[in-house]
């Protein structure tokens, strides 16, 4: 047990360590290569945070413990929403982009229902992952072509830093990183993997707390970042699009690598406090969105947002606890 969670603590570190290196040297070799600023922070850098969410899904379900992989994709979205942005509102309020009132906050709905109504029959089957796949294919290529010619986001992408690495550097670096991920990732899930024997948990269970939890954290950092820095309304869409990366990537890699049978919890309760929190974030930002439209002043979220999210989160864990 000791060991398991030695394994747990230092995979979750070099897991955090070699996203960023691996999001900086490919970051690098894209501007090397002479893509534009906004190109590449739309890409690589958006992706980077999901990037200890993919390597883990993808290990786990090498390694047969696809229900882990499983519980980290709909466990990360819990806490994204409740933890994550739930702790940005308590710390500063976000401003809400007109933006991603009419493009991204609908399309998360309609992917979270569109996922879930393939999971229906409680199996994740190749045919699903795919579909998944392909979801986020056409969405990535709209994002693209929508945002890459639009101005403000174009100004934001051009004021957050992006590393700048020599050709040489920047291949070292994304080599490096991509091999410590790979590594961490297993160091990971062989931990969780022996803490849920040990503990007499599922693997599920794991995947939807401590691997959670642990992987969220980039998104933790990315998000605080951006809104003390007064650029409250990307680290909104952090969340949003980390989800959707989380829904479309993440949870689709076990039903191709390995199709999996779904634990009968995971409609009923797993997938329902994520689908609630999505609506309840969905109807706190249209009804801000709705106040400010008739006194036209921008729209916000605040602290009694953030403080309902934090307490929806813990009661979530009861939940948990209750139904082990």
């Amino acid at each position: 047990m000791v060991i398991a969670t030695i394994a747990i603590l230092v995979g979750f570190a070099l897991l955090i360590w070699s996203a960023d290196l691996f999001v900086a040297g490919a970051a690098s070799i894209a501007e090397n290569l002479g893509l534009s600023p906004i190109i590449i922070g739309l890409t690589i850098v958006s992706m980077g945070t999901s990037a200890p969410e993919v390597l883990v899904s993808i290990t786990a379900s090498l390694a047969g413990s696809g229900s882990l992989a499983i519980g980290n994709a709909i466990g990360s979205n819990i806490a994204n929403i409740g933890l994550v942005l739930g702790i940005t509102l308590l710390a500063v309020p976000l401003m809400v982009d007109r933006r991603c009132m009419r493009r991204e906050v609908p399309t998360l709905l309609v992917v979270t229902l569109g996922t879930g109504l393939l999971l229906l029959d409680e199996h994740l089957s190749r045919l699903d992952g795919s579909l998944m796949l392909g979801a986020l294919a056409l969405l990535f290529v709209q994002m693209v072509r929508s945002q890459s010619t639009d101005p403000d986001l174009a100004q934001e992408a051009e004021e957050e830093p992006l590393p700048h690495l020599k050709p040489l550097r920047a291949w070292l670096t994304f080599v490096f990183g991509l091999v410590l991920l790979i590594g961490s990732s297993r160091l990971l899930v062989y931990g969780a993997v022996v803490t849920a024997q040990e503990l007499g948990v599922s693997e599920l269970v794991i995947g939807l707390t401590v691997v959670a939890i642990g992987t969220s954290l980039p998104e933790l950092a990315a998000t605080l970042a951006s809104a003390l820095r007064g650029h409250t309304e990307i680290a909104l869409g952090n969340i949003i699009g980390s989800n959707l990366f989380n829904l479309l990537a993440v949870m689709s890699l076990p039903g191709i690598i390995d199709p999996q049978a779904l634990d009968a919890m995971v409609l009923s309760r797993d997938y329902a406090v994520m689908t609630f929190l999505t609506v309840f974030l969905a109807g706190a930002l249209y009804m801000s969105h709705m106040r400010s439209a008739s006194t036209r002043i921008h729209s916000y979220v605040g602290r009694t947002v953030g403080m309902l999210l934090v307490s929806f989160y813990a009661l979530y864990y009861y939940l948990l606890y209750a139904t082990l």
